[in-house]
Parts: C-alpha cells; sequence; structure tokens
C-alpha cells in the first residue's frame, strides 16, 4: 500500500510541473579546442609563451617552497616534534600550516618589492615581460643571498666548472637555488641539535632513574614525556623557538 501512495505522490508532481518546462532543453557549455596553421610567427612565440608559463605554474609550489624560508621553518618544527617524542600531536597539517603563515610572514616584505617594482608595472604595460621577471627575482636572489654560505656557492661554481663570479650578479640562479637549499638544511640541523639538548638530559635522568630503581622493563620515554611537555610548556617553548626563527633570518 505505502509502494503506491509513493507513485501516486510522484504522478500528482509530474501533473503540476508544464509541460515546456519538461521539453526545454538544458542549457551547457561548448568548448572547442583546436590546433591550426599559422603563417605568422608571432602567434608560434606567443604559443611558446604559454606553454612556458604553464610548465612554471606546475612547479611553481616547489619553486616557492624551496626558495622561501619554509625548509629551515618546517624542518626545524620536525625536530621538534622528534625531540618531544610525539607522534600525532601537533599533527603534521598543523605543522605545514604554521611553516606556511610563518613563511608569508617572513617573505612578505620581499614579496611586496617584487609586486612594486617588477609585476605592478609590468600590469601597466610599462616595462616588458623579460625586465619583470628581472625585477622580480631580484628581491628572492636578495634574500637568498642573506642566507647562503660562500662555501655552498663555491660548491656549486666549481661543481659546474664556471668561471668565478666577481658579483652576486655573476653568480646563476641555478647555482644560488641549490646552494641556498642546503644552506638552510644546515642552519636547520643546527638549530635541531640545540633543541634535543635539554630533552635529551630529561631522558637520561629518567632512564638512569628507572635502572636504578630496577624498572628495566618500562620504557623510559613513557615516563619522560610529561617532563618534556611540562619542561617545554615552562619555558614558553613556542615563544622561544618562534622568535628565534623569525630572528634567524635578519
Amino acid at each position: 500500500m505505502k509502494e503506491y501512495l509513493k507513485i501516486l505522490i510522484l504522478l500528482s508532481v509530474f501533473c503540476f510541473i508544464p509541460m515546456h518546462a519538461l521539453a526545454a532543453p538544458i542549457p551547457s557549455a561548448n568548448i572547442n579546442i583546436g590546433v591550426g596553421n599559422s603563417n605568422n610567427p608571432q602567434d608560434v612565440a606567443n604559443t611558446l609563451q604559454i606553454m612556458a608559463m604553464l610548465t612554471i605554474l606546475s612547479l611553481a609550489p616547489a619553486i616557492l617552497i624551496m626558495t622561501t624560508a619554509f625548509v629551515r621553518i618546517v624542518v626545524v618544527l620536525s625536530f621538534l616534534k622528534q625531540a618531544l617524542s610525539l607522534q600525532n600531536a601537533p599533527p603534521t597539517q598543523v605543522i605545514i600550516g604554521l611553516a606556511m603563515f610563518l613563511t608569508f610572514y617572513i617573505m612578505s616584505p620581499y614579496w611586496s618589492q617584487a609586486n612594486q617594482n617588477g609585476l605592478q608595472p609590468y600590469l601597466a604595460g610599462q616595462i616588458s615581460q623579460t625586465e619583470a621577471l628581472n625585477k622580480v627575482a631580484e628581491p628572492m636572489r636578495e634574500f637568498m643571498f642573506k642566507q647562503t654560505r660562500e662555501s655552498d656557492i663555491a660548491l656549486f661554481v666549481n661543481l659546474s666548472q664556471a668561471k668565478r663570479p666577481q658579483t652576486q650578479d655573476d653568480v646563476s640562479i641555478f647555482t644560488l637555488i641549490p646552494a641556498f637549499i642546503i644552506s638552510e638544511l644546515k642552519t636547520a640541523f643546527q638549530i635541531g641539535f640545540m633543541i634535543y639538548i635539554p630533552f635529551i638530559v630529561i631522558d637520561m635522568v629518567v632512564a638512569s632513574t628507572l635502572m636504578s630503581m630496577g624498572m628495566m622493563m618500562l620504557p623510559p620515554t613513557m615516563i619522560s614525556l610529561p617532563f618534556k611537555i611540562l619542561l617545554f610548556v615552562m619555558v614558553d617553548g613556542w615563544h622561544l623557538l618562534i622568535s628565534s626563527l623569525i630572528h634567524s633570518f635578519k
């Protein structure tokens, strides 16, 4: 009986719908993409520029991550998480999000300079595309040179068998970026070592205490974890760590 009632309700609903509404065609988007012949060399140049821009956009996340402060920050935060012996707190998404927003904070002066000197004049038609790219790259190169060690730059210059650069302008971007990355990793590992020291002391004290009490089967990490968290909270660890990270870029 219930099935009959459902069928009657559906039929009554269709009866109240106008026929022209049912017969009206459903609008749909029509997109055509074609490849044709061109006798104008400028069309070929524009096509190659579009392909190059699409390639750069696909690599943009990696470029933004590896040429900014993100590398050092996320590695240091990972060291902190391991030093505290925490598995899921804070979650990885929180670590990545915090590293991203700290990166935005640190890089905002350089990005503002790139926007004012390169992007906005290009959008206004005042400079060419090549000049705009150079203007945008200038503040990024300035930031990377400040954080990169000369020994790391010399390493990649020697590996490429290029001439010894006399000024910073002579250093290629393909030499600067890998030198910057390994410099950031070295700095991050140095900061991570300093983070580990107080927590290792706590682990050693707890392990020695448990062994003296004969509790060898009890994992020392389980007992030392609350003391690590207590120490980190008492010294206001997040404030101290974030402040030290930001000042390390200045």
